[in-house]
């Protein structure tokens, strides 16, 4: 089976080649990965003492950022080692102050797997929610450095429990430890004897919690605000757009900001012309206010979103028409309800805000329609929702501290830490 899935990441990475030249993001991942070893080489010191995070985009990055957070508080002879595996993380975060090293991951070949680990030689390595490459696995485990992941879930259909999966299951024998989100999660690891598993719950409750605290304004967005109902829609995709432009003909009271998941200059020029009667704004283009009759911000740069819920009324997260709802969370944390579409049973966080009250799903224009008025023109049932969605993200935190101690006890630590602060 090893061979099969060297095959196949062999393969994936002659398709990379291949379309390259079509796509920007692949081209990105692909030009991203040059010299890479060079580089890495030059930027590691000798005789370091490394924790490796590795997390798949952005979303897993914002993920295990509290960890790493915590972790540089308690440890801070430490460096830290941050890989991404897709462009959006890597561009938005290469940055980032609180890693010392900041790479693409190298593809999952068994050279790339030796190379990397001899250059860095982490003391332990964590892994967010996913992401399975088992080269680095047979490499971490063969030097007996411990590998966590951290906010991991699991479902019934993953191929790990299927018939036939026994070189995958084996390979989940290799990693030292699973934080899972659930129980469920815990349960299917049993199933197939991978015991080394606790429910921990997921660090991003603690990073919108974090955020949600932070000082910040924005005056504009504020004004714009101010005296309005304002839905906040987040990472959205042409069919949710569609669902909330139906929305403004509807309600002409109601005020938008609208963050597309994707920013590109094709995606915001549709946009724009979608909502073109409503006067439109991109806020990358205003200098002091938002003119008095725009009823749509355009957010066309990245970054934003977390912070500008606050400022809202009620809030639709996308993505529940395609391949599945974004975050949950960074909006439930203001106490805003939150509207999703169809395709969310793969989220945990969506069905427990169905069940509590702070959520609400969605088919169409008309459904839509009348969950917002429902909410917008009933108060007690607006704060009923409300209250449901904060106290369902405080409910939910602490996932950070659970992982920090368990890492705690993997590390052997050259000098006193500081205590870890419950967060």
């Amino acid at each position: 089976m090893r061979i099969i899935y060297n095959f196949f990441i062999y393969g994936y990475t002659f398709l990379i080649r291949i379309a390259a030249p079509f796509s920007e993001q692949v081209r990105q991942w692909k030009n991203g990965r040059r010299k890479l070893f060079l580089h890495m080489e030059k930027a590691a010191g000798e005789n370091e003492d490394i924790i490796w995070f590795h997390c798949a985009s952005l979303g897993e990055f914002e993920q295990g950022r509290p960890v790493m957070e915590a972790f540089k508080e308690a440890f801070p002879h430490y460096k830290i080692l941050l890989t991404f595996f897709s462009p959006s993380g890597y561009t938005l975060r290469k940055d980032y102050p609180g890693a010392d090293y900041v790479f693409y991951l190298p593809i999952d070949k068994p050279k790339n797997a030796r190379h990397f680990i001899h250059i860095f030689k982490p003391k332990l390595a964590v892994f967010i929610k996913y992401e399975y490459w088992y080269n680095y696995i047979q490499e971490l485990s063969k030097n007996k450095i411990p590998l966590f992941f951290i906010s991991a879930i699991f479902r019934q259909n993953q191929y790990f429990f299927r018939h036939g999966a026994k070189w995958f299951r084996t390979q989940l024998q290799k990693v030292t430890w699973f934080q899972v989100q659930d129980e469920a999660s815990s349960k299917l690891l049993n199933s197939i004897r991978v015991f080394h598993n606790e429910v921990g719950g997921d660090t991003r409750f603690d990073r919108v919690a974090k955020v949600a605290r932070e000082q910040v304004s924005y005056p504009a967005i504020k004004n714009f605000a101010t005296g309005n109902n304002l839905l906040v829609c987040g990472s959205t995709w042409p069919p949710d757009e569609e669902i909330i432009s139906d929305f403004l003909s509807h309600d002409k009271t109601i005020k938008v900001i609208l963050a597309p998941h994707k920013t590109d200059a094709e995606h915001i020029a549709d946009i724009q012309d979608k909502f073109n009667e409503f006067n439109p704004v991109l806020y990358s283009e205003i200098t002091k206010a938002v003119p008095a009759d725009t009823r749509v911000l355009i957010i066309d740069t990245l970054g934003l979103l977390s912070y500008l819920y606050r400022y809202g009324r009620l809030a639709y997260v996308g993505g529940g028409f395609g391949a599945g709802i974004h975050n949950l969370p960074e909006a439930a944390v203001y106490g805003l309800p939150v509207i999703f579409g169809p395709n969310h049973q793969r989220f945990r966080e969506a069905i427990d805000l169905l069940e509590n009250g702070g959520g609400f799903t969605i088919n169409d224009k008309k459904s839509f329609r009348q969950t917002a008025d429902m909410l917008l023109q009933n108060e007690k049932k607006y704060q009923q929702a409300s209250k449901a969605a904060a106290d369902y993200v405080k409910q939910q935190s602490g996932a950070t501290f659970k992982a920090m101690e368990k890492i705690k006890e993997y590390l052997v630590v050259q000098q006193k830490e500081k205590p870890i602060k419950s967060l």
